[in-house]
Formats: structure tokens, C-alpha cells, sequence
């Protein structure tokens, strides 16, 4: 005789209720895990690849109190899971799904530890839905939310932005993402990727986006504020959106409608812009640094306001930012000890660009950067394997090493291959990586074969020396010892972009 069927769903209830004890009883004990990154040994898991991420965040209005959130994860298994880690803290969770089903959750360190009520098989497709919190309080340093004057904004570089969302938080493991945020109606909300219709609903509104490339979870941006959203077309009609502070919108024009030339001279030498749309978010905070959000760059207002800042220099850190949209976003680094790409290359074209419009010579800043390079590599190691951060300091790893000191790779890369052949590997590099993630050593392949050159020799003692080597085309330049240059570390270095 069939069971009749509320006697079949609490048999079956009861059933995953013991099934999931004894699977819970036969594991050890939840433990953070890693994918073993040598500067971020917990960051990140295995066993999976994120495809997407959705996220739902509920702003009060108040950036003083957590945001509700939702969010949806689909992944694809490239192990066989009893268990899902994803990186998720300072925020409160209040129940986890795995392909619809409820399942079982602790955390540990900064590890969400998931276990599903079925193990899941390598190679499936899983869904993971995480209903949570969101806290904005805390540590500016910490990162993750930024508290502005009228809101929230977010800088999740190096590791923080599983502070804001569950996620696999590291770049290596790119997806494409979905936010819808619901806020009040009279503030604006703005994030990566392009905008659909909000969906206003009186005393509240939802906006959504999507982005259109995959992103690493480190570049994703959240802007809620009273701002406007100012649009206009850059080369080969890309959209380019801004967000000010609605009581900035004139006072910021003219530094806001630079970005279209800024976007044509990085064209001009690297190739087409990487992304969907783009454009600077300026945030009334104080952050100590501006920051390379994927299509949306993140500045201090102050650069902008504050008085002593020769227009040279604005305009080449607006440069820097940008130029990481190609190095850093589009190409992302597949451990974090690849950071001299990113950083680097957006420093060698914030020097090119301000040599062109009033700021020093490159050969000028790249001299004085020679001076200082032995002092950078006693400090923080050389420019592809720099030292971890300091504890509870983590973004100490953006050190002068991995700014000029890395820069300065690739003007003696420069001199030792030729300008014309430089010039295409830059090319070939973003082009061939676009969307990926690359390592130091497929740069230095890359190199190789572009110049028709074993650079081996090259690139082991201007990578990894502890002494920088001799400079091609300058024999006369001369490194300070390592205690005076460290003492004048700063005076070189990008120290407010990263």
C-alpha cells in the first residue's frame, strides 16, 4: 500500500536527518582551507570553479548597520565534495542551500564550511545560496565596505571582499557576477557591469547589474549614496558612466570628462579597452589609496579637491587606475605573488603618461627608482616574490617593490628587447590573456618568444635578485645601500594607487 504522503515527507524528512548526522559524524572536524597561494595560504578553496555569483543586498540606509544579503553561487565541482568551504566573515548567517536542499553550516577561521545533504560529484554543476548579513562596521583597514559621507562603497583588494559576500575569494578564480541592491529611493546605487531598468517600488528601489566579462571577486564595486551617474561616449562610442556625489556633479566635471582621452591614449598603446563600460567612482572617504574596481575605478575625493596636486599628477593617477583594467582585471593574476604585473605595468603607464603632459621624465623617475630598488628588495623581497604582508596589515604587501620597483623591470626590459618589440609583447599579452588569469612565468615565455630571445637569464635576476642588476643602457646608475633607500622608500613609489 503507498505511504500516504505526509507520511512519506516526515519518513523522508527524518531519513536526510539521519543520513546528514551520520555524514557529519564520519567527517573530521571542519578545518579553513586554502588553494595554497604563498602570500595567502587560506585564501581561496578547492574543489570547485565559480561560474557565477548573484548577489542581493537590502541597504537601510543607515551605513552603520548590516545590509541583508543573498547570495547565490553556481559552481562547477572539480572535486569530488563532501564538504563546500567559502570564504565568509563578518556577517551572520541564517541558512545555506545546496541545489535547494537546507544544508548544514560552521564557521571556522574565515571559512563558511558547508556540508550538503548529498556529497557532490566531480564535474557536476552545484547551486549555493547563502542567506547572510552584511557588515559595513569595523576597521577601515580591514576593507571590504568603505563608510562614505552619504553611504557605502567597496575595496576588497587583497582579500576582503568575502568581509562584504560568501565567495572564493581569490583572483585566480574568476566569475561572471549579478547584483541587485535595494536601497531607498533617494539614493542611487551603481555596481560593475551594465544597468538594467530599476525597479522602483516608492519608498524603496532595485538596481541591477550585470557584468559582461568575468571578474575576480577582489574588483567587485558597490557604490549607494546620493550621487548622480554622469554618462558620456568614449573611443569607438563605449559607454563611459561616472558617479559623483550629486553635490560634486559640476565641481568634478573637469577632471570627470578627461577619462574619454585617457581611454584613447591607453588604446593607443596597449589595444582596445577590455571591458563592457567604464568609469571613475569618486567616494567622499578617506582610504589612503584609489583602487582599480573592474569598469568602475574607485578615488578619494580629495585627490580631485585637495589642494598641492599638480594636474600632472592627477591626471597619471587617473591613468594608473585605468590602465589596470587591462593589467590586473582583464589580466588577473593566478597567484598574488604575480602582483608586479598588475602594478608594474599600471605604474610604467602612469610615468609614460605624466612625461607627456608635464610630470617628470621617465628616465628621470626610473633613475631615482634604481636609487631606491636595493633598499625595496631588502624590504619586502623582490618584485615577483615580495614577502608576505605584515601581520593584520595585509594590504603592507603593496609595497614601493611591486610600484616603481616593478616598473622599473620593465624600462631595463625595454632597453634589453627594443621598443618595437616591447610594444607587441604589451599587445600580445593583453590580447592573448584577455578574460584569463596569467603567471609571471607566462610573461617571461612570452618575452622570450616575442623578442626571439632566451631571456631566462634576464628575468631571474631582475625578478627574483635580492641585488638589482645592472641597468642596459645606463652602466653608470648606481643603487643606495638598502638602510638609506628603505628611509626614502616613499619618495618614489605610487604609494596612493594600486
Amino acid at each position: 500500500m503507498p505511504l500516504p504522503s505526509r507520511t512519506r515527507a516526515l519518513r523522508s524528512a527524518v531519513l536526510v536527518a539521519l543520513s546528514a548526522g551520520l555524514v557529519a559524524a564520519a567527517l573530521p572536524a571542519p578545518t579553513p582551507l586554502g588553494i595554497g597561494d604563498p602570500l595567502f595560504p587560506h585564501l581561496g578553496n578547492p574543489g570547485y570553479d565559480v561560474l557565477t555569483y548573484d548577489i542581493d543586498l537590502t541597504y537601510s540606509g543607515r551605513n552603520t548597520t548590516p545590509l541583508d544579503g543573498v547570495t547565490r553561487i553556481q559552481a562547477l565541482a572539480t572535486g569530488d565534495l563532501e564538504r563546500i568551504n567559502l570564504d565568509f566573515t563578518h556577517g551572520t548567517v541564517s541558512a545555506v542551500a545546496v541545489e535547494g536542499e537546507p544544508a548544514e553550516w560552521t564557521s571556522t577561521g574565515e571559512d563558511l564550511v558547508i556540508t550538503p545533504a548529498r556529497p557532490v560529484d566531480r564535474g557536476e554543476n552545484v547551486e549555493i545560496a547563502v542567506t547572510h548579513t552584511s557588515d559595513p562596521t569595523g576597521p577601515a583597514t580591514s576593507g571590504g565596505w568603505v563608510r562614505t559621507g552619504d553611504g557605502l562603497v567597496m575595496a576588497n583588494q587583497a582579500d576582503a571582499a568575502h568581509r562584504v559576500f560568501p565567495s572564493n575569494d581569490h583572483p585566480s578564480d574568476k566569475a561572471f557576477f549579478t547584483f541587485r541592491i535595494t536601497a531607498p529611493s533617494a539614493l542611487t546605487a551603481v555596481a560593475n557591469g551594465l544597468a538594467e531598468e530599476p525597479d522602483r517600488n516608492g519608498a524603496t528601489t532595485t538596481w541591477t547589474y550585470r557584468t559582461a566579462h568575468p571578474m575576480a571577486t577582489e574588483l567587485a564595486q558597490v557604490s549607494i549614496g546620493k550621487s548622480t551617474v554622469v554618462r558620456r561616449e568614449g573611443p569607438g562610442g563605449l559607454p563611459v558612466r561616472d558617479v559623483v556625489r550629486t553635490a560634486d556633479r559640476e565641481l568634478l566635471e573637469p577632471w570627470l570628462r578627461r577619462t574619454p582621452g585617457h581611454l584613447e591614449w591607453m588604446e593607443a598603446h596597449v589595444g582596445p579597452y577590455p571591458f563592457e563600460n567604464y568609469g571613475v567612482l569618486i567616494a567622499d572617504a578617506e582610504t589612503g589609496f584609489e583602487l582599480e574596481t573592474q569598469t568602475l575605478s574607485l578615488f578619494e575625493r580629495r585627490l580631485f579637491t585637495g589642494p598641492g596636486y599638480p594636474e600632472w599628477f592627477v591626471d597619471s593617477v587617473m591613468v594608473h587606475e585605468l590602465a589596470h583594467q587591462w593589467f590586473g582585471d582583464s589580466v588577473s593574476p593566478r597567484t598574488w605573488s604575480d602582483l608586479w604585473l598588475n602594478e608594474g605595468h599600471a605604474t610604467w603607464y602612469e610615468a609614460l603618461y605624466a612625461e607627456e603632459n608635464g610630470g617628470p621624465t621617465l628616465e628621470r623617475r626610473m633613475k631615482a627608482a634604481y636609487a631606491a630598488s636595493d633598499g625595496w628588495r631588502a624590504a619586502g623581497g623582490p618584485p615577483a616574490a615580495p614577502r608576505p604582508p605584515a601581520p593584520g596589515q595585509k594590504i603592507s604587501l603593496f609595497r614601493p617593490v611591486v610600484y616603481d620597483g616593478s616598473a622599473l623591470v620593465l624600462y631595463a626590459l625595454r632597453h634589453e628587447i627594443g621598443a618595437e618589440a616591447f610594444r607587441r609583447l604589451e599587445r600580445r599579452w593583453v590580447a592573448d590573456h584577455r578574460d584569463g588569469t596569467a603567471t609571471t612565468a607566462d610573461f617571461t615565455a612570452l618575452a622570450s618568444e616575442v623578442s626571439g630571445r632566451d631571456l631566462t637569464r634576464f628575468f631571474a635576476d631582475w625578478l627574483y635578485a635580492a641585488k638589482t642588476p645592472p641597468m642596459p643602457g645606463h652602466p653608470d646608475w648606481r643603487s643606495r645601500a638598502p638602510e638609506r633607500a628603505a628611509e626614502r622608500a616613499s619618495g618614489a613609489a605610487s604609494a596612493s594607487a594600486r
